[in-house]
């Protein structure tokens, strides 16, 4: 009987042992994390990276520090620069996200995270099919987060640019090649051009112009939605079959130029003014 009790005892110690250790690798952890974002703060990601995994190394399952450790990671990444090192800051960052998500597959933050890096990296492509590659893989991303949170406007929004940014090189190739100058009035001139124009991209207009609804929907003073609604239906206007069609598209994109600007005059004049010392005027002579 004395020997179970002794053999309970030692079994008992031997938990609060690991789990005052387990503690103490805890609050370890939370203290690496605290000089990770004080290094972060002040912009030295480096430092910021070793703490972030040191918290880590310390805290396997702490997703804060590996949330952190991941922005740190894609705050040094530079568009563009396709260099290994840079490269390097992408991944890191990547995989850091994605491992963040296999803890919590509806966390918004890593989501968007990743929607913006892969944007990023299509901006920073180095050829016209890798930028659209890369296009659809940030667009994935951003239903993804539309599905998590439908209530979230900046994933329709980016949605809605990603639109734009498929289309404008296209459209703008077209008139180019057919002498037309950027303030020269539609529709396109060569009917082959804009049936095929038509065919490839009409579906990714629509799909645009509705996901920038949907965030104005959200926000109904979203006015960079705005600004990008009176670019699709701007440049939409173009594959119109007739100038009555250009019109009417046109038209439409006046009306969202000029709601963007009165929305951004709204919004300024909401703001505070400056307060301040203001310099007397000299007395007249």
């Amino acid at each position: 009987m004395k020997r179970k009790v002794v053999i309970l005892l030692a079994a008992a110690a031997a938990l609060i042992m690991v789990g005052a250790s387990s503690g103490c690798k805890k609050l370890q952890a939370r203290d690496n994390l605290n000089k990770g974002v004080q290094a972060f703060r002040n912009a030295k990601y480096s430092d910021a990276v070793q703490f972030f995994q040191q918290a880590i190394d310390l805290d396997p399952t702490y997703p804060t520090a590996r949330l952190y450790l991941a922005t740190a990671y894609m705050s040094q990444y530079i568009p563009g620069a396709e260099s290994p090192e840079n490269n390097a800051f992408a991944e890191n960052a990547t995989k850091n996200f994605l491992e963040v998500l296999n803890q919590n597959p509806k966390d918004t933050t890593a989501l968007k995270s990743l929607a913006s890096l892969a944007y990023q990296q299509a901006n920073g492509a180095p050829g016209t099919e890798e930028k659209l590659r890369r296009l659809d893989k940030a667009a994935d991303w951003y239903k993804k987060l539309a599905e998590v949170d439908p209530n979230e406007k900046e994933a329709f929004y980016s949605l809605g640019v990603i639109s734009w940014a498929k289309f404008y090189p296209a459209w703008m190739s077209a008139r180019n090649k057919l002498g037309m100058k950027p303030e020269a009035p539609g529709p396109i001139k060569d009917k082959k051009v804009r049936a095929e124009l038509q065919d490839k991209y009409g579906n990714v207009i629509a799909e645009g112009l509705k996901n920038l609804e949907r965030a104005l929907s959200i926000d109904k003073e979203y006015d960079e939605a705005m600004a990008y609604l009176n670019l699709l239906y701007r440049e939409r206007a173009d594959l119109s079959e007739d100038e009555s069609g250009y019109r009417k598209d046109t038209e439409v994109a006046d009306q969202w130029m000029s709601k963007t600007l009165e929305t951004r005059k709204i919004k300024a004049e909401r703001q505070p003014k400056q307060q301040g010392i203001v310099a007397e005027e000299a007395p007249a002579k």
